[in-house]
């Protein structure tokens, strides 16, 4: 520890921070733009300048900008010193000399850090009086928008996406005071991290530009803490309504998961909730023209009392729903919505995590590993946010080794990247195919799933016999942190066997190897813990039965023959969705849901992390509530009980924890819906000062009587607690004087620490120590005219949910299959030339598109797409 004199305050800090990171963590407001607290500091706005003192004797002291300099064993400083705000004064009126003072119209007005430093300031008038500097914006797609006008130099944005991010397509050119932040000529930002640009600017240089179709000030939203729906790490998010529309996500601060950020497919998926697709208003198959809630539930209720039910659960659904449904049906008529292949990749997922041979590693902790071992899964497009930690984790040791050479502390970002140069830490890629990652990999190795498993276990075998000859067993037992990657994606166990066979051998070694699985979707790794069979598994009880479907679209999961001939069987469908799918087109009836904004839950992550989701908004179409408790209202009526009428979340977590011991902690992922700060609720809107601001103002500026919320401690107003609150319930980021989202600071214990009653989240996976992987004995064997087609994920496209955002639809790709030279070349095809392939009995036509890197044996066609429907991968195909 260290002593800090501020104004001649003591405090006890840690030594080696820098001054501007101490005092904003002690509380202190003091201005600054350039700095930022996951990129470090490279003293570029020279807004944060304070004075230092050699010691008490000395009255004059020096001005130093604060971000560059480290606190030291015993350090003097003025914060408020003449001196000192005198040139920041300056500075900021420097700054302002070109920007275009369009805060009335500007998209980060009333949220914006350069308004909060500008006040701060002090700085009131505006004495330049000349031409201002001007610029032409550019187009960046569809998802950011560009006014380069109001640029500061901060140089924020270029660090982000090109230091951090690894971004190639943005860049600052010319110089002096006409520098220029931009890409080299128009076109769509290439970067998945993109849209962090509109929180990581301090201005409105670059915003959000799915927002500006429907534009709200900060002050007109209601707000509520969220998790992202569109992948398995349980990303925190905070999502933004106005007049009954989800209209905005944001990055919510999770010391343990993403951080500041969130890629840009959780940032911007969230249009399928405005999607033409959404279900609103119940549909039947029959010629009743009623449809009020009292009779569709009650034909409901009539048609389970009557007749046996199966229920198929979902992946993308919350733990409470999927349970409700269990409790509906029956245990044993209840089946995990995934087929028998990804069912049992999910459960050997959650038994790899189970074993105890590796440390479960959370999204963040990826950080800090040393060395680390990817097998067969493409970061960048099925978990981005992992990828981004990855580029953060191949840091550690050079600069490490750098801060020994040159005495530098780790935040002192542009000296260390200067002298690290392209030095990376050890990182070892297996991949069917190129990923964005395989720059800065030590070594990348293009396999087939099976052969990768095979090295995987190669590996292990050579970390217990301690071979020198095999480099990445070598780099493993040398590594202080070694870590394993592996995941579903593939739809190959032997992955997570092999990932399984490394961390064992690096265990038996005296090693602490963590491991971190990517799955398909939000809950899978919730699905997986309650252990339910697969459809597959259901198929014999089809037969004119009453079938189930909740929040699960089954022509996802197997061919569409195969599906219909099913569903054809059944007595009755019923669905519970919030977008129509081609199952709800076969459907009986269908109930429309609550999408994850209209409704509260809780999802699992991949590393086992229980994380709540709050309701943003009630919306006013009566059908729109959570599918767990129209299911809850069908059972009360099945069983002929009293419908409770006032049933909350807590009630249905309670019931889950009896019947499901596995899932105890769920109900501490957030306050109970009986807590209090001071006897108030927590509002989920920001201050209103003015009555045109009212709700409903487009209607009428009296304010209607608030919604009451019998799930959380939160209310649907302005009135309530005005502090910090519970971090799991912390709607939106806001402190006096920090208005934009650096605000965070005075929410978190130290800046870039946890929160300040900790990060969300409760993990509830405990292992215990097991070491049973094994390399199956199945290999596929190919024909002359065959190849194995594995799957590609695109970020934009793949997943179910954010492919309907209009947004991400124009950067969805379109179909194709990808083949190496070697194959184009035996078939005397070209390149976009259109060739008909036989998978599993089916043919499809696609475009040829040319990836050099990949082997003669591999074929590469896209996962997931809407345009492609369902294909069995991997699969072998042959080519006519």
């Amino acid at each position: 520890m260290a002593t800090l004199y501020v104004d001649n305050r003591i405090y006890e800090v840690t030594e080696g921070k820098n001054l501007l990171e101490t005092c904003l963590s002690l509380g202190f407001d003091l201005p600054y733009f350039c700095w930022h607290p996951a990129m470090g500091s490279v003293g570029a706005c020279r807004q944060c300048a304070i004075k230092i003192f050699k010691d008490e004797s000395d009255t004059t002291g020096r001005l130093v900008m604060s971000c560059m300099e480290p606190v030291g064993k015993e350090t003097r400083i003025s914060v408020n010193h003449p001196d000192a705000e005198k040139f920041r004064k300056q500075i900021i009126e420097w700054l302002m000399t070109n920007h275009p003072h369009d805060c009335a119209v500007c998209d980060e007005g009333g949220s914006c850090h350069l308004q909060d430093m500008t006040v701060m300031t002090g700085h009131n008038y505006r004495r330049f009086e000349y031409p201002k500097r001007t610029y032409l914006n550019q187009y960046l797609g569809p998802l950011i928008n560009h006014e380069m006008n109001r640029c500061i130099q901060c140089y924020r944005c270029v660090r982000f996406y090109k230091d951090y991010a690894g971004g190639k397509d943005l860049d600052v050119y010319a110089a002096h005071n006409h520098v220029y932040f931009g890409r080299e000529k128009d076109g769509i930002l290439e970067s998945e991290f993109s849209g962090n640009l509109a929180e990581v600017c301090p201005t409105g240089v670059f915003t959000d530009k799915t927002l500006k179709q429907h534009y709200s000030r900060k002050w007109d939203f209601t707000f509520a803490p969220s998790v992202c729906q569109h992948c398995s790490l349980g990303c925190n998010i905070i999502a933004g309504e106005r007049y009954g529309e989800l209209r905005q996500i944001t990055s919510r601060y999770n010391g343990d998961v993403n951080g500041y950020f969130i890629c840009d497919r959780g940032r911007f998926g969230y249009e399928v909730a405005n999607s033409p697709k959404r279900l609103l208003q119940p549909q039947l198959k029959n010629d009743n023209t009623s449809f009020g809630q009292e009779f569709i539930i009650n034909d409901i209720s009539e048609l389970i009392a009557t007749s046996n039910c199966i229920g198929i659960g979902s992946p993308r659904a919350s733990n409470e729903s999927n349970f409700a449904l269990q409790q509906l049906v029956g245990k044993e008529n209840f089946f995990a919505g995934l087929s028998k292949q990804e069912y049992q990749l999910n459960q050997t997922a959650l038994k790899l995590l189970q074993s105890g041979v590796a440390e479960i590693s959370s999204l963040k902790q990826i950080e800090q590993y040393d060395a680390i071992v990817t097998l067969g899964e493409d970061l960048t497009n099925t978990a981005p946010m992992a990828a981004l930690a990855v580029r953060q984790a191949v840091r550690k040791e050079p600069v490490e080794n750098a801060q020994q050479t040159i005495n530098l502390a780790s935040w002192h970002d542009a000296a260390l990247r200067e002298f690290v140069q392209h030095e990376h830490g050890a990182l070892f890629i297996f991949h069917p195919h190129a990923t964005k990652l395989d720059e800065i990999a030590t070594k990348v190795t293009y396999a087939t799933p099976e052969e990768i498993a095979s090295e995987g276990f190669r590996i292990a075998r050579n970390i217990e016999s301690s071979a020198d000859s095999d480099p990445i067993a070598a780099a493993l037992l040398k590594a202080e942190r070694p870590l394993i990657i592996v995941g579903t994606s593939l739809f190959n166990e032997d992955l997570l066997n092999a990932a399984g066979a490394l961390a064992h051998s690096l265990q038996k070694k005296g090693k602490t190897p963590g491991i971190f699985i990517i799955q398909a979707e939000c809950n899978s790794m919730g699905l997986a813990m309650m252990n339910t069979p697969s459809v597959e598994d259901a198929f014999y009880k089809f037969e004119n039965n009453i079938l189930i479907v909740l929040e699960n679209d089954l022509y996802r999961k197997f061919p569409a023959q195969q599906v219909d001939e099913l569903l054809n069987k059944c007595k009755q469908i019923i669905t519970f969705d919030h977008i129509k799918t081609h199952t709800n087109e076969k459907a009986g009836i269908v109930v429309p849901v609550g999408i994850f904004s209209e409704a509260d839950g809780t999802l699992i992550n991949n590393e086992g992390r229980a994380q709540r989701f709050f309701q943003v908004f009630i919306p006013q179409n009566e059908w729109l509530k959570e599918s767990w408790r129209w299911l809850y209202t069908l059972k009360a009526l099945k069983e002929s009980t009293a419908i409770d009428e006032n049933l909350s979340l807590g009630t249905v977590q309670q019931d889950l924890i009896e019947a499901l011991p596995q899932f105890k902690g769920i109900e501490q992922t957030a306050p109970d819906e009986d807590f209090r700060l001071n006897g108030q609720k927590i509002p989920r809107s920001p201050h209103r000062y003015s009555g045109r601001t009212a709700i409903q103002a487009n209607i009428n500026v009296s304010e209607p009587k608030p919604l009451e919320d019998n799930d959380s401690p939160m209310s649907f107003t302005m009135e309530g607690f005005r502090g910090i609150p519970p971090s799991s319930a912390t709607p939106f980021f806001w402190s006096p004087g920090w208005n934009s989202v650096q605000s965070i600071n005075k929410f978190q214990i130290e800046v870039g620490g946890p929160l300040h009653d900790g990060n969300p989240g409760v993990r509830l996976i405990k292992p215990a120590f097991t070491s049973e992987f094994k390399l199956s004995s199945n290999k596929t064997s190919l024909k002359a005219n065959e190849w194995l087609a594995v799957p590609i994920y695109h970020i934009f496209g793949s997943e179910e949910l954010s492919a309907e955002a209009d947004s991400i639809q124009e950067l969805t790709p379109a179909p194709y299959i990808a083949l190496n030279q070697s194959s184009i070349d035996k078939l005397g095809i070209k390149e976009n030339e259109v060739i008909t392939i036989e998978l599993n009995k089916e043919t499809y036509q696609l475009p040829v598109k040319f990836r050099p890197e990949i082997t003669d044996k591999i074929a590469l066609i896209p996962y997931g797409l809407t345009a492609m429907g369902y294909i069995a991968l991997p699969g072998i195909i042959s080519i006519k």
